[in-house]
Parts: C-alpha cells; structure tokens; sequence
C-alpha cells in the first residue's frame, strides 16, 4: 500500500450520568480513531449552555497534552474530529469541528467525507453573501444548516441533505443536542454505542471499546440520529434507494478489530487473502504481509494455501508525524525508515508478499527491492484487492489518474515496474463477496470507474480539475 491515505474519524458522546467524563471519553476515542486522521485534532463541547472548542495540528496526544483537557471537564456533550485533508488544505483554519455561530445560536460540526458539488454550493451562498473563514466542503454544510436553523436543527439538517451530493459522516452538536447524520449511500460509516446511561456516535467501533462501550447499532443509511434530555429519536430523513458503502474500508481504512455493518473488518480481510490463495496459487516457501493493514490477508493466504506464515518485514513503530504526512516525497523517503527486511526470514527464500493495494507503484517497488538486498531468492506479489485504475471523490485521498499506476499499466507491465517474479490482483467480484454479510451494496469506483453517482455531472469541469490538482 504506497499512497491511498486515510479520510477523517469522527466521535460524540452525550452525556447521561456521572458514569464517564465526556471529554475523556472523546479523547481516547479520538486516539483509537486517530488511524483515519493524522494532520489535526480537535475536540468541542458543549457546558452550562456554551460551546467552547479547540484543534490544532498534530497527532491527539500532541495537540492535547499537558493540562489541555482540564479546561474540558464538566461537558454535558463533546465531540472530536480527527483529520486527513481531502479537500482544503493542510492548515489549523481547516481543522475540526468547525463551531459556528448563528442567529439561533451556536453549533459544532465535525464531518468525514467529501461532497462533490461543494464548489457549486460554495460559490452559491457566497453570491448570496456568506463569508467562508476555511476552504473546506465541512463549512459548507455548516453555513447550509444555519441558514435554516430557524425551522429547528433537525429540519434544517434535513433540508440541508437534499443539497448534498457525495459522502458524509457528521456529528452536529448545539447546546444541547448531540446528532449524527449519514449520507443516504451510507458511503462513511458511523455507528451509535453506549456507555451505562450515555451515548456515542463514531466512525468505527473500535473506538467503543477504548472506552468500554457497547455497540448498538450502525446509523442507517440517510439516517438522522438525535441525541437529548428527552432521549434518542431516529428520522429518515433521506433514504436511497441505493446504497454505496466503501469497500476500501475493509481493505484498508478502519482498524482490524472494527466492525463495520455487522461484517468484521479482519475477517473481511482474512477471507480476500483466503481467496488471493485460491485463485493465485505459486509454490514458495514462505507468506508474510506488508504491515499491518495486509496481515490479515496474509493470514488468510497462508491459512489456506497451507504454505507457512512468517515476518519478512519488521515495522518501526516508534517513527513521528514526520512519515505520516501526506506529500509524495516524504511518503517515498520514509519507506525505509518505517520498514525493514528480515534478512533470517527470507534469505534464500520463495517469499509471497501480500499487500493491500498498489497505488503509484513506488513503494512496491522499494519494497520488492529490499527483499531482494536481504537475499529473497523470489518475491511473488499478492494484492488483496482489485488495481486501482480510478481517483476517489468521496473523501479519500488517491493520486489523480495520471499518477495511478493501475490506470495506464497491464498487472505483466507492473510487474515488470516493481521487479516481482509474479503478480497478482483480487478481482472486484471476489473482493465485494469479502463484506456481502453486511446488507449494502459498495461503492468501488476507484477499481471500476463505476461511481454510484454522476461525478462529473455533479462536480463540473473546473471542480473536477481542483480535485484531481489536490490528489482526489
């Protein structure tokens, strides 16, 4: 996996006893979110009627150090965000939740997705004289709620949501409210758990169970999810009669001990790897993953092609934000520090590598490379998920098309570019088959072309073209 980066995790949590701290409870779930986000963090709360907030850059351990949470305590409602950019840049003015004032008073939103009419609707309000303080799509639907918010939050969320087109998992926050809201293709997952009397909203279910909460349920697809001293009411406040869930969240995006629509992330990936072995046999002598998002998989091939599992590559886990930015060259220059070969575990070696996805083709090859350097006598690639041939416009961060490796090569031709003896790719078909437990159909554009929406109709030409410059 050399570049398909991370979109936002998002995080809520409603107050209903002296069970939790509400600030607490959204710091660690921020930190067992902060996979989905690295750049910036920033938690908002709502205490004695007031909303305060901070955010910064940085990983949430560094933004929050110190006696930073203090100034939190006592919240009766807080979300977090926790960012990646997709669209807008990577600065402290993008960073979330984005807390706006109004005429009815004042709101917190944190938001992981993208929509791609945003620079239609941006350029709207703006010719009607709205001021935007960011360059993010999050502002957008900030400025689209308060407009309406005088016919009451949920109606106006729900008026705000026949405007939007793309991906969405938001938390809202108002003085006295906590609300989750989900795209009608349920493309972003968001989940409610609980916690004794208390509530929480959040991108993945792992982060329950930093804070011993118990998962409820997944937020429905055009769900609204109000959470209040009166209790919780649902609204279905968009419904589709498609829906498009993400598959890359299973290949790569949320943590191996998430789930997500019921379906388990690792095992979603245990079976890919499963299948990688069925369909692409080759006689070796060893099966190891590119840490760790391919382990699973490289489990489920090793599992099942009875061909022993062992480490060819030892992960340095103790690298700092340095590698983890999103430019190409640090990504390219970080490789050997975040990885290094095994040289006991595959000198002399046939070794199957499995990895998530090949996305430009740089790290695969140095990869490939360094197996070589400690002696692999072959390496043979096995790809737990479809080529990527197409960019992603719904909150994920992939190269344009012109830089997608996938896109203009044959798997031989990549091959040949990355220096394996062999290679192969899961088809789209056995990949969807990984998840299908989970009632939703996928979204799978950036394997298929295939967008459950008319992007270019929706986006127009010149949004098209900032995006594809910002590497969506």
């Amino acid at each position: 996996m050399d570049s398909m980066n991370e979109e936002c995790g998002v995080f809520g949590v409603y107050k209903n006893d002296d069970f939790i701290e509400a600030a607490d409870a959204v710091f660690f779930g921020l930190y067992a979110l902060q996979h989905r986000g690295q750049e910036s963090a920033g938690i908002a709360i709502s205490r004695n009627g007031r909303i305060d907030n901070y955010k910064d850059m940085g990983l949430v351990a560094e933004v929050f150090k110190g006696d930073r949470m203090e100034e939190f305590y006592g919240a009766k409602i807080a979300v977090g965000h926790v960012r990646y950019s997709t669209t807008g840049r990577s600065a402290v003015t993008n960073a979330q939740p984005l807390v706006v004032s109004y005429k009815s008073g004042t709101l917190a939103l944190t938001h992981n997705g993208n929509l791609i009419n945003a620079s239609g609707l941006r350029t709207e309000l703006e010719e009607d004289g709205a001021i935007f303080q960011t360059t993010i799509d999050t502002e957008v639907i900030a400025n689209l709620i308060a407009r309406q918010a005088n016919e009451g939050i949920i109606e106006s969320i729900i008026k705000t949501m026949d405007r939007l087109k793309g991906s969405y998992a938001m938390t809202v926050m108002t003085k006295d409210k906590l609300i989750g809201v989900r795209d009608p293709l349920g493309n972003r997952p968001l989940s409610l758990g609980r916690i004794n009397e208390s509530y929480i909203l959040a991108s993945e279910t792992a982060a329950f169970d930093a804070i011993d909460a118990e998962y409820v349920r997944d937020i429905k697809p055009g769900e609204i999810i109000e959470i209040s001293e009166a209790g919780i009411k649902s609204y279905m406040a968009k419904p589709s009669e498609k829906t498009a869930l993400c598959i890359f969240e299973y290949v790569y995006f949320a943590r191996p001990d998430s789930y997500i629509e019921g379906v388990s992330v690792y095992g979603a990936r245990e079976k890919a790897g499963a299948l990688l072995a069925k369909r692409f046999p080759v006689e070796a002598d060893i099966v190891s993953g590119v840490p760790d998002s391919a382990l699973p998989a490289a489990m489920g091939y090793a599992e099942e092609s009875g061909i022993i599992y062992k480490k060819a590559l030892a992960k340095n886990r103790y690298i700092g934000r340095t590698f983890i930015q999103p430019q190409q060259y640090m990504r390219e220059r970080g490789v050997k520090i975040k990885l290094n070969a095994l040289r006991r575990n595959v000198e002399g070696k046939r070794v199957i590598l499995i990895d998530d996805s090949i996305v430009r083709g740089t790290t695969s090859k140095k990869i490939v490379e360094m197996l070589r350097n400690a002696g692999a006598k072959e390496v043979h690639m096995r790809i737990s998920s479809p080529p990527v041939i197409s960019p992603c416009y719904f909150g994920i961060d992939t190269a344009s098309h012109e830089q997608l490796i996938g896109a203009k090569n044959s798997v031989e031709a990549i091959r040949k570019l990355i220096g394996a003896d062999s290679l192969a790719y899961l088809s789209a078909e056995d990949l969807l088959e990984t998840a299908k437990e989970g009632g939703l159909d996928f979204c799978s554009g950036c394997f298929t072309r295939e967008y459950p929406m008319d992007v270019e109709h929706e986006m127009g030409k010149g949004n098209k073209l900032i995006l594809e410059q910002n590497g969506q």
